[in-house]
């Protein structure tokens, strides 16, 4: 079950409540929809198997796709009346770092998106990938595969995008390929803006564009860009199945994506969560992806520190976190030093639907 927050008359007084941070707004509000579907899927297979701390989990839903300081003032607020007792958040790191210091360490908070990276606060916990684990591999079948030396760095202006540059200018210049160009453009810029990067990036004639722009900003580059005729390889980091289908599809060959989670990847795991997904869902709901199965990881693991620690206390949970086991749809995934380590898979667009061309 999810609850807007403003229905507080719906709270049952026996559950154990998880503030769902996901965008229903913004530039990443497409996303929104099946990362609370997974969430809810995965609530109701622990409420199945008895619940959490001998009660039912019921997920509140704050909308992530605000600024990030509207979304850590909610957040705190429903942790403070004690609405909620934990924070489970898909959404930008923009907003995740305004949560963290919201929150001060008063409730576990489980962030389940590809982050930056850096240091990892007492009380957070990550299932996604930090950039310097994310880039390497896509950068590198790229080089290797297509001789792409000559790189533009192209992505959002905020710490995500800005940090993941960092680790790929180190990656490439150690692989001797060339960054010829780089540009962050604010969240939002548009059809109009995106149109005019296009025209530039013609004239510096990358071999690849490493692309880490975010949900519509991602979506109308990818447009602008096919519209125009180029071709280049383009690589993305945030692009997965709801993006590839808002483009429309691409059949060029020319643009790949690295991320932890493919629905198309043909292992055991992945296809029983997606049986699930469907037996719960149907057949016309909202597409599998990387983000929206990070939902579920998300209270998984939630559900399994809590569980662990007997308790939803940092303190208590910091003290038996590592080892921590959950199984998603990725296989099996251990909590070591507040983050898990996962493999990380290289896609090529293939119509609606991506071809994984390789993993690490």
């Amino acid at each position: 079950m999810v609850i807007e927050p403003l229905e507080a008359h719906l709270l049952r007084t026996d559950a154990f409540r998880i503030a769902l941070v996901a965008p229903v707004s913004g530039v990443l509000g497409m996303l929104g929809p099946s990362v609370i579907n997974c969430a809810s899927l995965a609530a109701t297979e622990v409420n199945d198997r008895g619940g959490l701390l001998g009660k039912p989990i019921e997920l509140v839903l704050v909308d992530g796709g605000r600024s990030p300081a509207e979304v850590a003032l909610e957040v705190s607020g429903l942790v403070k009346a004690d609405a909620v007792q934990a924070v489970v958040g898909t959404h930008a790191s923009d907003v995740r770092l305004a949560v963290e210091r919201a929150l001060g360490g008063a409730a576990p908070y489980v962030y389940t998106p590809p982050y930056e990276g850096g240091s990892r606060t007492p009380g957070v916990y990550f299932m996604g990938e930090p950039a310097s684990r994310q880039v390497g591999p896509g950068v590198d079948w790229l080089i290797t595969h297509r001789r792409a030396r000559r790189w533009v760095l192209l992505g959002n202006d905020y710490v995500w995008p800005r940090l993941v540059h960092v680790s790929a200018r180190e990656h490439l210049l150690s692989r001797s390929a060339l960054v010829v160009g780089e540009r962050l453009v604010p969240c939002g810029a548009g059809e109009t803006e995106m149109a005019r990067i296009v025209e530039l990036l013609a004239g510096l004639r990358p071999d690849a564009v490493l692309l880490n722009l975010i949900g519509s900003d991602l979506v109308a580059f990818n447009r602008a860009f096919t519209a125009a005729g180029l071709r280049c390889a383009r690589l993305c980091g945030a692009l997965e199945e709801h993006g590839l289908l808002a483009v429309g599809g691409d059949s060029t060959g020319e643009l790949y994506a690295t991320m932890g989670f493919f629905e198309s990847v043909p292992t055991d795991a992945g296809l029983a969560f997606g049986e699930r997904y469907v037996r719960r869902f149907g057949v016309d709901a909202p597409m599998l992806s990387a983000h929206g199965h990070g939902g579920y990881e998300g209270v998984l693991m939630m559900s399994a520190l809590v569980a662990r620690a007997g308790a939803a206390a940092v303190p208590a949970i910091e003290a038996v976190a590592d080892g921590t086991v959950i199984s998603t749809g990725r296989g099996q995934l251990t909590l070591n030093a507040r983050h898990v380590r996962q493999r990380i898979y290289v896609g090529r667009a293939n119509g609606l639907e991506f071809d994984v061309l390789t993993s690490a």
